[in-house]
């Protein structure tokens, strides 16, 4: 590290966002929490405009990471995503004002993977130069591709700021596996059967770990996947979640079961292998273990 640097996180008390909090504070940084909660430094809702310039009024910022959604839990049907694709849109473009109107250098977006489109991609390797958010096919899936899109793209087309977007896997780890191990032991979740389908995926250290190293490198303008080197399939990690925490195997079932529920069955009819090869080169950033089942095995070790 050069110097000590003030960021703005947005999304701070979200479990990605003390993540990334953690780990830009033990690497120097100050960290200024931007949320709509009790705990929050800077208390404002990135959909009100006015109140949020009002918040961050007089603060002098180097950095703002916008690693805010409006998730509690895991999206099952395709209405669970609207708060999010509207606060990647519309609440994105007024992070972006007031990122100008603190004076920041540089801002930092939490993006996806899924950006790719939600579809099954074969044995093919996603590199940060695919076409993203090809045309989907479906109202919904559109509607959060352009999500996806429209924040990506004030972020990295935004004059006289460098922007950088981090295209995540699927979130596990401390603070987000934990759910999901008592759903098994209580035995609410199944094993859905990936049949050769495999998705990429991101330990939540890992992830925020990638957003402090991106505070100080990575290229103006450029996107960089964050993955493990291991594709898993859905099915897969559930199980290899019950296996290292110690729960009652899951029951494996079709995938079509999934359709009552159709942002997730969509999900996991997806499949995809992307590359972190970039963010490896430029970032000097790699996963802490090559795979989620390694890494849980070392999650449930501690």
């Amino acid at each position: 590290m050069t110097d000590t640097k003030k960021v703005l996180l947005a999304g701070a008390s979200g479990v990605l966002g003390r993540h990334i909090a953690e780990a830009l504070t033990r690497t120097g940084h100050t960290v200024i929490g931007l949320g709509r909660g009790a705990s929050a430094d800077v208390r404002a809702d990135l959909m009100n405009r006015d109140q949020l310039l009002r918040a961050v009024d007089g603060l002098k910022i180097d950095t703002v990471v916008h690693a805010a959604t409006a998730l509690r839990d895991a999206p099952m049907r395709h209405k669970d995503m609207f708060a999010t694709d509207d606060l990647r849109m519309t609440g994105t473009r007024h992070l972006m004002e007031a990122a100008r109107a603190v004076g920041a250098r540089r801002v930092i977006a939490e993006s996806m993977v899924f950006g790719y489109g939600y579809r099954d991609f074969g044995d093919h390797v996603i590199t940060e130069d695919a076409d993203l958010f090809g045309p989907a096919g479906d109202a919904a899936v559109e509607r959060h591709l352009e999500g996806m899109r429209v924040k990506e793209r004030l972020v990295l087309g935004a004059e006289g700021i460098e922007g950088v977007a981090l295209r995540f896997g699927l979130f596990y780890g401390a603070g987000g596996t934990e759910a999901l191990v008592e759903m098994l032991r209580k035995r609410k979740i199944p094993a859905v059967a990936d049949r050769g389908r495999v998705l990429p995926w991101v330990d939540l250290a890992d992830a925020g770990r990638a957003v402090a190293l991106a505070v100080e490198g990575g290229r103006a303008g450029q996107a960089y996947n964050i993955v493990d080197d291991t594709p898993t399939g859905f099915g897969a990690h559930v199980r290899a979640v019950a296996e290292a925490f110690g729960a009652p195997k899951p029951l494996t079932v079709p995938a079509w079961m999934m359709r009552p529920f159709p942002y997730a069955h969509r999900m996991v009819m997806t499949s995809m292998r992307v590359s972190n090869a970039k963010a490896r080169a430029e970032l000097g950033w790699a996963p802490s273990h090559a795979g989620c089942a390694e890494a849980l095995r070392a999650l449930a070790g501690r």
